[in-house]
């Protein structure tokens, strides 16, 4: 550095935020409406985070991150419509598709049917020892839990073993968690799983379409809302400025940038993966179990994967473009159709998840879009899958300043004990980011509950709202009711595998007694004559 340039002159606010996807930018929004000077630092030349929207003229526009909304989804919901942007049905209307031992079975509802009676028992106890077991664990303190150390202790994987009987319902578990999680069973906590799925709704809740996590999209995009949110901030949003310092005292706090940039506010947020927080360095360093958790907490990985066609061919056959592919020579695991509202463009979405995204990650684009178009064709039963106009992607893994996607997972031994400071401030740095949230986490909606929330946590701090005002719950969606999510009393009380084949076993015993009993006077008449 030449020793004669003045330094930069520090840019002063009352708050400076770290990181400009949705979460960050929801915090800053709502403390620019609150009378706050507000500025954003973004690390990439965008904003938006692990949203992405891209736009093209074959394609008109798509959404390479995140992309789905649905019921109970309040806060995202709330935003959208503040800013004017409109949602549109994901099509289910056609029959949903399960690929499993190379045939292609169809189905309707969340989960595909089961025609054998054990796997159709496995299959419902399995669902339904989920959601009992997320019951106990409380959505804002999961540590509590009355068995949290216990769950904590196992993978996934163990706990499926522990339910499922059956290699079909043991094989479709490992797909749910994969969709869900983007990461194996055996990687993650089934404390941490158990309470995902319960914070999203439940099992039903977080894997469906109609009804669930992904009954919807965005008109336009989900990036618009990240884009529209810095419009309004009016230049306080600085791109291409990774934090890589960030001091605090009693007056204040400090943020230096890759680029020497010095930002000067009162409080700080940090709205960025909180594993990728161990690329700033703190004065003070940061709290030892703080410092422990960032380096527990990887990211998901997948390859998000748009193959366009001609026509929805699909539709004409009777699909609807949800496919559950179980076949370990599939680079995809589930699919949706991402066709436009209007028709137009007409589009598979899949997902490369997990171990499947690490296998390909080092194959060609082309290479992907092969395999992909090749198990379409073999899924559908139709030649038409091999010509697609159009082929997009992104490989979440690959991104610096996300690390992968759809958000951090919690490994066995770590989330009962690390868990507890997600949230908790560090002298005037607060925290948000979509892992922070305590309903929808990991969603689109979790980024902006979290947002929220931290900047009221700022706002309390200031002495400007009550600690009563920090925690809001938004009121239902008018446009995008939910409906309850409810289960019959037959499958309420239906029996697990081993219950039923104890069951059996004892009905068996019971009969052959009975008949054995049946038959000794005829016996011993037998024996006299």
């Amino acid at each position: 550095m030449d020793r004669t340039q003045k330094p930069h002159q520090a840019l002063q606010a009352d708050v400076v935020v770290l990181g400009g996807g949705l979460s960050g930018l929801s915090a800053a929004k709502l403390l620019k409406e609150s009378g706050l000077n507000v500025v954003v630092l973004e690390a990439r030349d965008r904003v938006g985070g692990r949203t992405f929207t891209v736009t093209g003229p074959k394609f008109k526009y798509v959404d390479l991150g995140g992309a789905y909304i649905g019921p109970t989804q309040n806060g995202i919901l709330r935003l959208a419509k503040e800013l004017g942007v409109k949602t549109y049905l994901v099509n289910e209307k056609e029959r949903l598709i399960h690929y499993k031992k190379g045939k292609t079975y169809t189905f309707q509802g969340p989960f595909p049917a089961a025609w054998n009676p054990l796997v159709y028992l496995d299959y419902n106890n399995l669902w339904r020892t989920i959601d009992r077991m997320g019951k106990e664990i409380p959505s804002d303190a999961p540590w509590t839990s009355p068995h949290a150390e216990e769950w904590d202790s196992m993978t996934m994987r163990q706990l499926i073993d522990s339910i499922c009987w059956t290699r079909a319902a043991k094989d479709f578990s490992r797909l749910f968690v994969n969709v869900n999680v983007t990461s194996e069973p055996h990687e993650v906590s089934a404390l941490w799983f158990l309470w995902y799925v319960k914070q999203c709704g439940g099992t039903r809740r977080i894997f469906s379409t109609s009804n669930g996590g992904q009954e919807r999209k965005f008109v336009g995009g989900s990036g618009q809302i990240s884009d529209k949110i810095a419009e309004q901030l009016k230049g306080r949003v600085k791109l291409n400025q990774p934090a890589v310092r960030l001091s605090q005292d009693d007056k204040g706090v400090s943020v230096l940038t890759l680029t020497g940039e010095k930002y000067q506010a009162t409080y700080a947020i940090s709205a960025i993966p909180p594993g990728l927080t161990m690329n700033i360095h703190y004065e003070p360093e940061l709290p030892p179990i703080r410092s422990q958790l960032i380096q527990r907490v990887p990211m998901g990985s997948i390859i998000k994967c748009m193959m366009y066609y001609d026509r929805p061919f699909w539709k004409a056959q009777g699909y609807c473009g949800t496919m559950m592919i179980e076949d370990e020579e599939s680079p995809i695991s589930m699919t949706l159709d991402d066709t436009k509202p209007d028709g137009s463009c007409a589009c598979i979405m899949g997902f490369i998840l997990a171990r499947k995204a690490r296998e390909l990650i080092n194959l060609t684009k082309d290479e992907r879009k092969e395999r992909i178009c090749k198990i379409y064709a073999k899924v559908l039963g139709n030649p038409e899958a091999l010509e697609p106009v159009h082929y997009e992607e992104k490989d979440w893994c690959g991104e610096q300043y996300s690390g992968g996607c759809y958000t951090a997972y919690f490994p066995p031994g770590t989330f009962c004990q690390f868990s507890r400071v997600l949230r908790e401030p560090f002298g005037r740095l607060f925290f948000a980011g979509t892992e922070t949230a305590t309903k929808w986490s990991g969603y689109m909606d979790g980024a902006v509950q979290a947002g929220e929330r931290a900047a009221r946590e700022v706002l309390h701090a200031m002495g400007r709202i009550s600690f009563s005002e920090i925690w809001r719950e938004d009121a239902e969606s008018q446009e995008v009711p939910s409906h309850p999510v409810t289960v019959s009393l037959f499958e309420e009380w239906l029996p697990s595998v081993p219950a039923f084949l104890s069951t059996v076993g004892a009905s068996a015993i019971f009969l052959t007694a009975l008949g054995v009993a049946l038959l000794k006077p005829n016996m011993r008449m037998h024996l006299f004559h």
